[in-house]
């Protein structure tokens, strides 16, 4: 079988992650999955921000989605305290942006499988990036000017392991 379609079929959310920073290439070669995704009309919009997992901004965003969750004791935080976590802005104006963020998270959750590495799309984190400040983490998150979070994913060293999700083919899938 494929390279890539067994990385696809392999692959499952990670919880759980060694302290092992991602090496320099591994880092560089997850990046370029995501900037070589496809964009619509090759807008190329998508802009990636790189964050060590013990960045303090990271527990600030923790504490907030806590708090607008109504949260009180979390058994973990957002990311599973992976080494690096990658969030994905684009183009708050640009009706595509979050289709082309999904494309690029994809492109860099299965790059991640075929290297041997766990990894966790998120989502969870949306309305304390797009809440009162917003504003204050896109400058944080040094977001280019105009561009909002679309989603970002946890990366490192599995810990732990799953099966892959299960599919009901017949249910999910049509023929015309």
């Amino acid at each position: 079988m494929n390279e890539v379609l067994q990385a696809i079929e392999k692959r499952s959310s990670t919880r759980g992650y060694t302290d092992e920073k991602l090496t320099k290439e591994e880092l560089d070669s997850l990046i370029l999955a995501g900037l070589q995704a496809p964009t619509a009309a090759n807008k190329q919009e998508i802009h990636i921000t790189v964050v060590n997992g013990d960045n303090p901004i990271l527990a600030e965003l923790e504490e907030l989605k806590n708090s607008l969750r109504d949260i009180k004791d979390p058994q973990q935080n957002f990311y599973y305290s992976a080494p690096t976590v990658l969030f994905l802005s684009a183009d708050e104006e640009y009706y595509w942006s979050s289709i082309d963020a999904g494309i690029a998270v994809e492109n860099i959750a299965v790059a991640a499988e075929g290297m041997g590495l766990g990894s966790l799309i998120i989502g969870c984190v949306k309305d304390a990036l797009s809440g009162e400040k917003k504003a204050y983490f896109a400058d944080a998150l040094k977001f280019p000017k105009g561009y909002r979070y679309e989603i970002a994913i946890a990366v490192g060293h599995k810990a732990v392991t799953k099966e892959p999700h299960g599919f009901d083919r017949d249910k999910q899938v049509s023929y015309l």
